[in-house]
């Protein structure tokens, strides 16, 4: 049982990682240093807009509009945050591994 709650602690790590490469590309886009155009640059961001806008999406359509910020990236930091201290800490002592 461990070594679930390890892998689901990894996977929200690396999905934490995908989520700032989507911000970083997203600035790179907005102030014109990298090229939409680009075949490898289009694909990369499909494949980050497809790993992220599932779970941004919901968020961006609770929060109100905030003037051109995009603030649903820190509440989605926030709850994996919260999970993995979850995950760390509370859920093994609730399932008896502690």
């Amino acid at each position: 049982m461990y070594a679930i709650l390890s892998t689901i602690v990894m996977i929200l790590e690396l999905y934490k990682w995908v989520l700032i490469a989507m911000i970083i590309m997203s600035w790179l886009f907005t102030f014109n240093v990298i090229n939409a155009r680009n075949q490898f640059v289009a694909m990369v961001w499909r494949v980050l807009d497809a790993l992220t806008e599932p779970v941004l999406r919901p968020i961006r359509n609770l929060l109100p509009s905030m003037g051109g910020m995009d603030l649903s990236p820190i509440i989605v930091f926030i709850i994996i945050f919260f999970l993995q201290s979850f995950i760390a800490q509370d859920l093994p002592r609730l399932i008896g591994l502690y």
